[in-house]
């Protein structure tokens, strides 16, 4: 098969998006496919770049209009976009990401060109806000023609339905992936000392919860020995520079700025626990690296992050200070445990930790400092409400499957219980076994060849059948655009046949792969002159 996978958002821009087209493609052009990426250029990257194993990809000049995404036209472009998808011989064009207005436009005239189109969702939506409601109603149109629908978890798959309009049988749920032997734990590059660290990496965007984790940070001002390290970048970064000075915290929270994939790593394995404070996410990519890495995840309970982790990989919290505060406490209790205990076997559940340069004793799961910040007292005798906390950490704990009722510190016999049972957080190595079992490129490459091999079997629609998906949507205006792309397409069959389009040759590799052409060697021009001269 012949695919061409667009999106605004490619290299070198970094992003989940980035990385899920990425790998994908390279997993598809091992399979024997061939593979194009089309998006629009990065300031001088322009034209037609490879990369590993004979990617090629077209960066087109067309203006960027807000956040990376080019201006919706739908009609701007077509020469451009036809011209490619015929060179390519194309067969089925793959837009990813509902803010790439690229990916939009490139379905829709792949569509009218009598391709088949695959669309891949990455984000939530709401419902309210103006954006939203625009954004959905255009997704709304252009979803109205494709073939099929992915979404990244369930809970994406659920919110495209409602927004989209798309019937659920044209949906599909295939998860994002990480390589694992590249995410590896190295626990020889965390810090030898009684130092924490919690990592943070993400677009320090709103969306992401930056507000909350600055309400955040400034509550662990007296845990000396827990630091902040912080990837990413964005409007937000002002705000987290702004807290670190007010808390008197520029030794502990350390702000990294941008980083490139191939440092991701190496950040990751300096940490201990990893804490994402995302408001809205569809599946969060960060939080699978960070397990794969063997951190413990804190993470808000919010979108299809709860069906991303296992529940020993993971401690969900709400989208509030306090929830995040307590989750991110007992995360930084675990490790202060599984560390005392991996030293002293008989009193493993007793430790220190320092505060304003004093040590205070850590009695087992009761709290960092002697209280019980973690778990509650029940209000009532008769079990009345808990606190919602302990009801997340409840299903979140490594306690043993015999043992998952809510612990009260309050209640000696199932504090004992705890205590017997409480081993700490997983191996990193385990936890890196665990995420191989559960993601893996090669998998959700056959998946996604499913869906290929399902929408080629579907017969093209006629110019007549997309009309009537795009009258069913209410947008009536939007069928003078579909006429007169259709108009442009035809004229453009007249001045620019497809058999005065020069044809792409496929350079093939000994094992069938995909091969950059490249140029030959001077001596290579040498041997061939004197062959040449002598016959």
């Amino acid at each position: 098969m012949r695919i061409c996978m667009v999106s605004d958002f490619f290299y070198p821009n970094v992003g989940g998006v980035e990385e899920h087209i990425f790998n994908l493609s390279q997993c598809l052009l091992a399979k024997g496919h061939k593979v194009v990426v089309m998006t629009h250029d990065y300031g001088t990257r322009k034209g037609v770049r490879y990369m590993t194993n004979g990617l090629k990809i077209y960066y087109i000049p067309i203006q960027i209009f807000y956040n990376q995404s080019v201006l919706p036209t739908m009609i701007a472009n077509i020469p451009l976009i036809r011209y490619i998808l015929i060179r390519e011989r194309i067969q089925i064009v793959h837009g990813h990401s509902a803010f790439s207005s690229l990916a939009h436009e490139a379905m829709h005239v792949g569509v009218l060109m009598g391709l088949k189109a695959v669309f891949t969702d990455h984000s939530l939506f709401g419902f309210a806000d103006l954006s939203a409601i625009v954004t959905n109603k255009l997704l709304e149109i252009l979803l109205s023609n494709s073939n099929h629908c992915i979404c990244v978890s369930h809970t994406g798959k659920e919110n495209t339905v409602l927004r989209a309009k798309v019937h659920h049988s044209r949906v599909s749920v295939i998860p994002n992936a990480v390589d694992t032997a590249r995410f590896a734990p190295d626990p020889n590059n965390r810090p030898k000392n009684n130092t924490i660290n919690v990592i943070i990496i993400s677009r320090l965007v709103y969306r992401k919860g930056v507000d909350l984790l600055a309400e955040v940070i400034p509550k662990f001002k007296h845990y000396n020995n827990v630091n902040f390290i912080i990837g990413g970048d964005g409007p937000k970064r002002e705000l987290l520079e702004e807290v670190r000075e007010k808390a008197d915290m520029q030794d502990r929270v350390r702000i990294l700025g941008a980083l490139k994939h191939s440092e991701v790593r190496d950040v990751l394995t300096k940490g201990h626990i990893f804490l994402n404070t995302s408001l809205t996410e569809a599946f969060c990519m960060a939080i699978v690296e960070a397990a794969s890495c063997g951190l413990q995840v804190v993470s808000t309970k919010v979108g299809g992050i709860p069906e991303v982790l296992s529940p020993e990989l993971i401690i969900l919290t709400e989208p509030s200070v306090e929830s995040v505060e307590r989750g991110l406490k007992l995360a930084i209790e675990r490790q202060i445990l599984f560390r005392q205990s991996s030293h002293s076997p008989k009193n493993g559940l007793n430790g220190k930790i320092t505060s304003n340069g004093k040590s205070h004793h850590v009695n087992g799961i009761n709290g960092l400092t002697g209280s019980s910040p973690v778990f509650h007292k029940r209000t009532h005798s008769d079990g009345g409400r808990k606190d919602q906390f302990s009801r997340i950490e409840n299903n979140n704990s490594n306690f043993s499957p015999n043992h998952k009722r809510t612990i009260s510190a309050g209640n000696k016999s199932e504090f004992n219980i705890a205590k017997k049972h409480f081993q700490g957080p997983l191996c990193p190595y385990k936890c890196n076994k665990i995420v191989s079992s559960l993601y893996s490129w090669p998998n959700v490459t056959m998946r996604t060849e499913k869906v290929y091999r399902r929408v080629m079997r579907e017969p093209s629609k006629t110019l007549g059948e997309n009309l009537v998906s795009f009258l069913k949507t209410g947008v009536y205006p939007f069928l003078l655009v579909v006429s007169l792309a259709r108009i442009i397409l035809i004229i453009l069959d007249y001045l620019a046949p497809r058999e005065f389009i020069d044809i792409c040759k496929d350079f093939k590799m000994k094992n069938g792969q995909s091969k950059v052409p490249t140029r030959p060697r001077r001596n290579s021009f040498r041997k061939y002159f004197e062959k040449t001269s002598h016959s």
